[in-house]
């Protein structure tokens, strides 16, 4: 997510003639070192941001409620296959999670560009800490049935549709321009060693006392992020002017998105891919039991290898100078032909190594195509132009998941993967030629 255009003076970089300004603010991103250039970590390499005492903070509370959220997605998913044996049914959960996004994303980002991002997200995370605890409660007390299930999938997904602009923004207003880079990327390598810590933990604790309680960490696990919003020094923001409520705010940041090329490409590469590609929920459950006769714990543990693979994706992506259009089309090649390979692994320990990779282009991929959205995006359309780029990103799972699901049941988990790979690897064959037409050197955001 720390790629940056090849000079300051490229268009639509932070700094040239033709970009827009940088986020005003009442204060400067307090830091134990000097920024440096657009595009560059500021002052302290891979680990620049964290010298930000704001973005610390909210980096460790959410470091810790992350773990928290992935120990409740496994526990989710194997909750739900548990009570139906169904792998379109763990389709539908995770449709059911992101539908929201896929409803209300647009507005989610207008919200983002109309009030302070850190009250929306205490509003948030508070109560995504109480559904958790109310369905840590139901579980405990054996009177969970699938229903409550999709019920809470959908309110967790309603909050984070309106959580996942305002943080993306929230980083921006935390350590400023010449840091944005470095800072998503930082927030990848954190929400994937969530990944990697909570599945790990999650396989275990099912398998000995029960999904109740994985939900009941995660309810605790608010607490850490809501401590950390309430320490933020808020005279240390530099915060973007609030837009005015007026008719056809969506609209006007849809049509920014159209009219700009470097906008447009990677949000729509990053649909495709994500809606059939990222569906690891409905696609490791149906490999888990189903062609490796394994249970909770082997489905932690492949889990846990998407983790790991996305963890060194996040730390690579840190360590990035720039991002090139044809280098994310590359990337998520890759990334679907190695799906395509997973199909054939014989044992359960090949298709882990094999995911280990899959996890690190997937990181890879979206860090790169969010950090080139992030670069290219006028301050005062971010909110509504993440809340686009979270609405793809995430939004396309609700169509993905039960049609991945289906497959995945009637045809198997292992034609499932392949045709998730074969679709990822052909909607990077078609943007390849379209970046072809536009000339022999496409330009970089």
């Amino acid at each position: 997510m720390n790629a940056s255009p090849d000079s300051p003076d490229s268009p639509d970089s932070p700094g040239s003639p033709d970009a827009p300004d940088a986020p005003k603010g009442r204060g400067t991103a307090t830091s134990d070192a000097p920024a440096a250039a657009s595009g560059k970590a500021a002052g302290g390499g891979m680990f620049a941001s964290l010298r930000v005492r704001n973005y610390r903070l909210f980096f460790i509370g959410q470091f810790l409620s992350n773990s928290g959220t992935w120990m409740q997605f496994v526990a989710q998913d194997w909750l739900v296959f548990d009570l139906t044996g169904s792998t379109f049914a763990v389709g539908v959960t995770t449709a059911l999670q992101f539908l929201p996004v896929l409803l209300f994303g647009l507005f989610g980002g207008v919200v983002a560009d109309r009030y302070p991002k850190r009250r929306i997200l205490l509003t948030t995370q508070s109560a995504m800490g109480v559904f958790a605890a109310l369905l840590a409660v139901l579980t405990l007390t054996d009177a969970v049935t699938v229903a409550h299930v999709y019920g809470f999938a959908f309110l967790l997904g309603l909050m984070n549709t309106f959580t996942n602009p305002a943080i993306q923004t929230f980083v921006v207003e935390m350590v400023g321009p010449e840091r944005v880079g470095n800072a998503v990327s930082l927030g990848a390598v954190n929400f994937q060693s969530a990944r990697l810590l909570g599945p790990a933990a999650a396989g275990p604790l099912i398998a000995v006392i029960g999904s109740g309680w994985a939900f009941a960490v995660n309810a605790l696990s608010y607490v850490a992020v809501i401590v950390s919003l309430l320490a933020v020094r808020t005279a240390d923001l530099l915060p973007s002017r609030p837009q005015p409520r007026e008719k056809g705010q969506i609209r006007a940041g849809l049509r920014h998105v159209r009219e700009h090329p470097k906008l447009l490409w990677p949000i729509l590469l990053v649909g495709f891919v994500c809606t059939f590609g990222f569906n690891f929920p409905t696609l490791l459950s149906g490999f888990t039991y189903n062609v490796f006769h394994g249970g909770a714990k082997e489905y932690g543990w492949l889990t846990t290898a998407v983790g790991v693979g996305a963890l060194g994706g996040a730390l690579l992506s840190a360590r990035r100078r720039s991002g090139r259009p044809w280098l994310l089309v590359a990337t998520a090649a890759g990334f679907g032909a190695l799906e395509m390979a997973s199909s054939l692994a014989p044992r359960l320990w090949v298709f882990g190594l094999v995911l280990v990779l899959v996890g690190l282009l997937s990181v890879v991929f979206s860090t790169m195509a969010n950090s080139l959205v992030q670069l290219a995006t006028d301050p005062a359309m971010r909110g509504r132009v993440m809340g686009l780029y979270m609405l793809v990103y995430t939004g396309g799972t609700p169509i993905g998941g039960p049609v991945v699901g289906w497959v995945v049941e009637h045809y198997g988990a292992r034609s499932g993967i392949l045709a998730c790979g074969a679709v990822a690897t052909l909607a990077a064959a078609v943007f390849a030629l379209a970046l072809t037409r536009r000339g022999p050197r496409p330009a970089t955001p």
